[in-house]
């Protein structure tokens, strides 16, 4: 996904910049960026790769080169970012947290309008200069974010770093967040709420769906208003967001723990213990606990110190690997034991099918799987949560078309809680994973948990509805 940090003081603020972005790390493993304005200095910025080490260990070395009160970082799942720009609206600097599905449409229609693209990575457009470029045929930057807005099909939120201060512009339709945080003589803008009170920053509110603000030293301007839909990605709260941080004001542990406590209370499976797959199944599995009765234990726990999240080889193979050898068994308590697992979502399946015969072999009577979101069904065209490249590489649709000789048939059967498509479906991804049992959350419940109207809450991948930005708002 991505995730990003900006802040302006009316003194140095480098250090504020440096550990606000580093508190975005969980959301992305390919690159980072920092830039940071001086009225003396001008721009200065800096970039790395995070496949093979941290945030912090990568741009501690070269603080002391950065100088200025107002900055924007960056971790990216994605492209080399900040871009820095130099146009008729000014010099600045641009992040985003975007996924582009018509980029190659785009970038078209900007080389027919005499535009060029410089920015290329392994003859790949770079979509944050693709922003710019759109942004650059506006007359102001409102103007220019709008376009952003309209030709864009997924999603996209925007730092822009100006010689007069920030202007944090958030996804038309909300599907990613921008919290917004003061403190005195400050203001920042992130992903995560997570970023501000170590800081000192207090919680000002959330920018709005395809509302634009500039933030200065000492002043918040609202240049444009909220747009009045809204589709926040519910997988904020299901997987990617940090468990302390508050999206719409509802806070992503909370979210999880009801929802693992209302799966424990209707759950009449049998078990001995319940245990998180760490990191984001341990919220879950703590609400289900109380819900079932039974005791938490930590059956399997999470190993860092080598191997960090930000290690992602490009081999899906390696990557599988690398995600097996994070999580160690615990014999002493799975050994003779009815543990129920809970975890995040199934994706492909390898990496809990191999868990699951791990389980077994070390010793565990039974294991079950109870999952914290509702099967996915759809790939997501917003977000880009998950590596896959095809709807194909999702469990469910593998089932589906051997099931129906057809991955697309019949998809609001399978989606639909409790069809005899999907029971049929759920009890397949059980057989295949070698699990005793598996149940998902249900799609009512998870909307239950996080407390948002429905039709505020991107669903499209569990169920396949979702809005698509207009140029006319109702």
């Amino acid at each position: 996904m991505g995730g990003f940090f900006g802040t302006i003081a009316v003194k140095n603020c480098v250090n504020d910049l440096f550990y606000g972005t580093d508190y975005n790390s969980h959301l992305g493993t390919k690159r980072a960026g920092l830039v940071t304005f001086d009225k003396e200095k001008g721009f200065t910025r800096s970039i790395h790769s995070l496949e093979r080490d941290y945030f912090r260990s990568r741009f501690e070395s070269e603080l002391d080169k950065f100088t200025g009160n107002s900055g924007i970082g960056i971790i990216s799942d994605t492209d080399p970012q900040p871009i820095l720009i130099n146009s008729h609206l000014g010099r600045y600097a641009v992040v985003t947290v975007a996924k582009i599905n018509n980029m190659r449409e785009i970038a078209q229609e900007l080389l027919e309008n005499r535009m060029h693209f410089s920015e290329m990575s392994a003859n790949n457009i770079n979509p944050t200069e693709l922003v710019a470029l759109l942004i650059n045929m506006g007359d102001t930057f409102v103007e220019g974010i709008n376009l952003v807005y309209r030709k864009v099909k997924g999603s996209c939120s925007i730092l822009v770093l100006t010689e007069d201060g920030i202007i944090a512009a958030r996804d038309a339709l909300g599907r990613t967040p921008i919290v917004l945080g003061q403190k005195e003589g400050a203001f920042a803008a992130t992903s995560e709420t997570t970023s501000l009170p170590n800081l000192n920053f207090k919680r000002v509110r959330d920018v709005g769906p395809g509302e634009i603000i500039r933030l200065r030293a000492e002043s918040m301007e609202v240049l444009q208003k909220p747009f009045t839909r809204c589709q926040i990605c519910s997988f904020l709260w299901v997987y990617y967001g940090f468990p302390a941080s508050d999206y719409e004001g509802i806070n992503a542990e909370y979210v999880r723990e009801y929802a693992g406590t209302v799966m424990g209370r209707e759950d009449d499976t049998d078990a001995d213990c319940v245990c998180g797959v760490p990191d984001s199944g341990v919220g879950t599995a703590l609400g289900y606990a109380e819900g079932h009765n039974i005791p938490y234990k930590r059956a399997v726990l999470k190993y860092t110190p080598t191997w960090p999240r930000s290690f992602t080889p490009g081999n899906q193979s390696r990557r599988d690997l690398v995600a097996k050898m994070k999580l160690i068994p615990n014999p002493a308590i799975l050994k003779g034991q009815r543990v129920v697992f809970c975890d995040d979502s199934i994706v492909r399946g390898t990496q809990l099918r191999d868990n699951v015969k791990t389980f077994f072999e070390y010793g565990a009577k039974e294991v079950h799987a109870r999952i914290s979101c509702p099967p996915l069904v759809y790939g997501c065209p917003f977000i880009g949560f998950t590596a896959s490249k095809s709807d194909l590489e999702l469990i469910t649709r593998r089932i589906i078309q051997d099931f129906e000789g057809d991955p697309n048939k019949d998809l609001d059967k399978y989606a639909t809680t409790d069809s005899p498509e999907y029971n049929r479906m759920v009890n397949e991804i059980g057989r295949q994973l070698g699990l005793s049992s598996v149940k998902f959350n249900k799609i009512e419940t998870l909307i239950e948990a996080i407390g948002l109207p429905k039709e505020q809450v991107c669903t499209h991948c569990f169920d396949g509805t979702s809005y698509f930005f207009q140029d006319k708002q109702d």
